[in-house]
């Protein structure tokens, strides 16, 4: 499972942390990412890192928002600083995540945790 952490209300310019950590039975976990969904849009990509520690953003978050991993944790980080009205969603945490060594890779959704900035 997937277990996101850290959404809450802060003002316009504010600064979040949402953690995400994978749990279970794991034996490999490739590309980890953020996704929200704001209400009546559809989900869009936040931001994704690859097990190297590669990062790419969506354009709407480039150069407010970063995110890392810790691979020992087993758990995805995203920072997101000067937060506008337009970033309030609910943001999913999303990895590809091997069971077993003789299992494929398998894509996990978190359960959500909704961030609101108020102007």
């Amino acid at each position: 499972q997937l277990q996101a952490s850290g959404g809450g209300l802060v003002q316009a310019g504010g600064s979040l942390r949402l953690s995400c950590a994978a749990s279970g039975s794991i034996f490999a976990i490739n590309a980890m990412g953020w996704y929200r969904q704001a209400p009546g849009k559809q989900r869009e990509l936040v931001a994704g890192i690859t097990r190297g520690g590669s990062a790419s953003y969506g354009e709407s978050v480039r150069g407010r928002f970063t995110i890392s991993r810790d691979n020992a944790k087993k758990t995805v980080y995203l920072q997101m600083n000067s937060l506008k009205p337009e970033d309030t969603a609910v943001y999913y945490c999303n990895a590809d995540i091997s069971r077993a060594f003789w299992s494929d890779m398998q894509n996990y959704w978190g359960q959500g945790t909704l961030v609101t900035v108020s102007s």
